[in-house]
């Protein structure tokens, strides 16, 4: 069974940082599966975020690139995504989820969720 379960979240202020992280199977991260971490605000659509592939191989949005870093420790069967230098408008659920497709970018192309952490920036 497949499963993916977020934490890390909380309340920050702008210019703060958090550490999310996302336990998995050992069939996620010890196959060709990528994961990646998307996030959904109150009144938009879930949009990606940054996404990491079984090989190492890892892409971030246009807004998330220059403050966010994903990485992945397959041993710990674990991903994270450290986020500095955060933003009112990075307040979000934030969701990790994994796929066996190389279309890191639509949100449609992940077959796993977790649950979601809220992220709140505010002062």
């Amino acid at each position: 069974q497949v499963q993916l379960v977020e934490s890390g979240g909380g309340l920050v202020q702008p210019g703060g940082s958090l550490r999310l992280s996302c336990a998995g199977s050992g069939s996620i991260f010890n196959s060709n599966y990528n994961t990646a971490w998307l996030r959904q605000a109150p009144g938009k659509v879930r949009e990606f975020v940054a996404a990491i592939g079984w090989s190492g191989y890892s892409t971030y949005s246009a807004d998330s690139k220059d403050r966010f870093t994903i990485s992945r420790d397959n041993a710990k069967n674990t991903m994270y995504l450290q986020m500095d230098s955060l933003k009112l408008e990075d307040t979000a659920v934030y969701y990790c989820a994994a796929t066996q497709d190389d279309i890191y970018y639509d949100v449609s192309s992940y077959a796993y969720w977790g649950q979601g952490t809220q992220v709140t920036v505010s002062s």
